[in-house]
């Protein structure tokens, strides 16, 4: 059984021959917020498609505004689940430890999305099929069968994990430096892509394996087989913010674009709440005349309700989450009013929203866009001798090892640069290299 003494650990990867208990005004965890807002990586996240296209006059939620969100929502979750288990272990000495836990899971809210693709998940499949069944398939023969397979079910959250621990060209052993209770938060998928399964998801890359063996065994993550671990138990909670805000947040700008009519979008979040609590909340509505603040207003009561109802479900579950034996997602455990109101949002976004005329434009867009990019910055890598490959490799940043000994890793140098690059550097370089476009002096 996973014990919250252990669970909850300050130390920092490629730092642990120094660590030290600091004393100060920031924890550890702290300063893994900190560090992540003044990433590059974090900042690139304002040009990355959520949902919907980047917007013109409307502005609807882009990577950055959703990692935001879900820490704010990841912090207020975890602090009242804190507030919950401390009278739990009252006697225990480590007690104290628990009022870490918001500063954790806002930590790895931030970090949630870091490895994310440009165009949204789409971006994620487009990669995944080039190698499955696009021209990548030519490589599969070069490749041990661990390596295809982290290439065929290409995953945001294990190159998450892989921008925040690899020590790229010209930086410090550790990558990010985080804490590994921070690092152990993000993955949500705690094993490798052998077992991804149908849904192809997966935690950590063959190349993160042994760093997340080693997180794992510090924090004393149960090993449930070969590659396979259970969740770190804050993972349900930066699991069930992210859930929160995707879904409520994607109403709130289905609205905004006009794709969701008002009254239907305020009996949709008013249907969260019994008729008691839905009078009162019409009764302040009276008192705005802006659709949008209507919305609004639901929207917070909405959050606030699924927060608290996902910090009862984490603690009246804690004891199998403690066993590993936790079966599902926090959602999967609120109360049936409030279930079925989330599951009328999801149904309503996969119907209106997700199938909406120019996000399936971006889609395809951006479909191709990483095709060829894919294609020719492959290319470039296995056949470095080459004029045109020597032109453009020259776009590489430094820190990609485009010249690695082996071919995995120059591919992975290729995937972690397009990975890394916004929607819109991404289309850029696809108009240049297409030669529909010349650069700017």
């Amino acid at each position: 059984m996973m014990n919250w003494d252990q669970l909850i650990c300050d130390k920092r990867l490629g730092l642990e021959s120094f660590h030290d208990e600091k004393r100060g005004v920031r924890s550890d965890f702290e300063r893994d917020y900190d560090r992540l807002v003044f990433s590059s990586p974090f900042r690139r996240l304002q040009n990355k498609t959520q949902v919907f296209p980047l917007p013109g006059s409307i502005f609807v939620h882009n990577r950055l505004t959703h990692s935001l969100e879900v820490s704010c929502v990841g912090r207020s979750l975890a602090g009242e689940v804190a507030l919950q288990l401390k009278p739990r272990y009252a006697g225990e000495p480590w007690r104290g430890k628990l009022r870490d836990m918001g500063e954790i899971v806002a930590a790895a809210c931030l970090a949630h999305d870091l490895g994310n693709p440009p165009f949204g998940h789409s971006g994620e499949k487009t990669i995944g099929a080039y190698f499955s069944e696009g021209a990548g398939l030519v490589l599969k023969s070069k490749l041990s069968a661990a390596q295809w397979s982290d290439l065929i079910h290409f995953e945001g959250n294990a190159n998450s994990l892989r921008t925040l621990v690899h020590q790229f060209k010209g930086r410090r052993p550790g990558g990010f430096a985080m804490t590994y209770s921070t690092l152990a938060s993000i993955v949500k998928y705690p094993y490798s892509s052998v077992h991804a399964g149908e849904k192809g998801k997966f935690g950590f890359f063959t190349t993160e394996r042994e760093v997340f063996e080693r997180i794992a065994r510090e924090l004393g993550l149960i090993q449930l087989d070969v590659d396979r671990y259970c969740r770190h138990p804050l993972v349900y909670l930066v699991e069930a913010a992210d859930d929160i805000c995707y879904q409520v947040m994607d109403i709130e700008d289905g609205h905004k674009l006009k794709i969701i009519d008002t009254d239907e979008t305020l009996a949709l979040l008013l249907s969260f709440f019994d008729e008691e609590r839905q009078q009162h909340m019409r009764s302040v509505m009276t008192h705005v005349d802006d659709p949008n603040e209507k919305v609004g207003y639901l929207r917070s009561c909405t959050v606030g309700l699924l927060v608290d109802e996902c910090a009862r479900a984490f603690v009246d579950h804690e004891q199998d989450i403690l066993q590993g034996t936790m079966q599902g997602s926090l959602i999967d455990c609120i109360s049936p009013r409030a279930r079925e109101g989330y599951e009328r949002c999801s149904d309503l976004a996969y119907k209106k929203l997700y199938r909406a005329g120019y996000v399936v434009d971006v889609d395809l867009a951006g479909n191709r866009i990483i095709n060829l990019l894919l294609e020719k910055l492959i290319e470039a890598v296995i056949h470095p001798e080459r004029n045109y490959s020597q032109l453009l490799l020259n776009k590489f940043p430094q820190q990609y090892d485009v010249h690695a000994p082996t071919l995995f890793e120059k591919i992975q140098a290729v995937l972690d640069h397009i990975s890394a690059m916004t929607d819109v550097y991404a289309l850029n370089l696809y108009r240049q290299l297409d030669g529909i476009a010349l650069p700017t002096v």
